[in-house]
């Protein structure tokens, strides 16, 4: 039988608390591509770290329902880190963040050991380890990295060298703009960048051609994960061995799953 492909997220995970509902679901750039690999039949673990509060057991026992390997949570003396969010439309706005014990989050030796047991390991801007990625690259694991609309940040240029599928969100610049700024991604290390544009879908770089995919058609409920599952779909893609578009297809469709009900997952 053939291994399942594996896929290790590390970083950050928060609580998304609906301010207008008083909801709450368990979040997290990371986290939500883990739980979106298992949706996807793949193998997944989540490396981070939760406070000794009621969230942080509700994260933990969430996560582990959905099948992800939770072996390398950590629990720490404090609050889990919390996101408030509104929706308004169908889109969800970001408001105030509590980064509570993700703070002190930092990543052992013996964890670097677990996550370079995977076939990819994907992190974020938010999740802390990008003074560690060197560690991973130079092991031979291929590492994926959100950067969300952080086109020009510190941490995005500290990264950039050490990730092989760097992605992006934006949907304020021309395709033209894009296209320089891809390149000049490309240029500092990355074999593939993919910058994600909501409705007008998605742009991807290998330095050979830019490929362009579009949106699948759904009932949109809820933003958010959308870019998180997009990611998820990818990746799961570049494993399976498909072409560039067919990777992006598959985060597509991956996303458009996602953004028709509440909360990421």
């Amino acid at each position: 039988m053939d291994k399942k492909i594996s896929i290790a997220a590390v970083g950050d995970n928060c609580i998304d608390f609906y301010d207008n509902t008083g909801e709450y679901y368990a979040g997290g750039n990371p986290v939500n591509v883990a739980v979106y690999v298992k949706r996807m039949n793949g193998n997944s673990s989540y490396t981070g770290v939760v406070g000794n509060d009621d969230y942080g057991r509700f994260m933990i026992e969430a996560i582990t329902a959905k099948g992800v390997d939770t072996s390398h949570i950590r629990i720490l003396n404090g609050k889990t880190a919390i996101t408030h969010v509104e929706i308004k439309n169908g889109d969800r706005i970001l408001g105030e963040y509590e980064e509570g014990v993700m703070a002190d989050f930092k990543l052992t030796e013996e964890d670097i050991d677990f996550l370079c047991s995977h076939d990819l390991v994907v992190t974020g801007i938010w999740g802390m380890i990008e003074s560690e990625l060197y560690k991973i690259k130079g092991r031979g694991v291929p590492v994926a990295f959100d950067f969300a609309d952080k086109l020009d940040y510190e941490i995005t240029q500290k990264a950039v060298p050490f990730v092989d599928y760097a992605f992006f969100s934006c949907d304020s610049k021309s395709d033209d703009e894009l296209h320089e700024f891809m390149k000049f991604i490309k240029s500092k290390g990355p074999g593939i960048v993919v910058v994600t544009r909501g409705e007008k879908g998605s742009i991807a770089y290998d330095g050979n051609e830019f490929s362009s995919f579009g949106i699948i058609e759904c009932d949109v409920v809820d933003s958010m994960g959308a870019g998180d599952s997009y990611i998820a779909g990818f990746l799961m893609g570049i494993l399976e061995g498909k072409s560039v578009e067919d990777c992006m297809k598959k985060g597509a469709l991956s996303s458009s799953e996602t953004i028709e009900y509440f909360g990421a997952w």
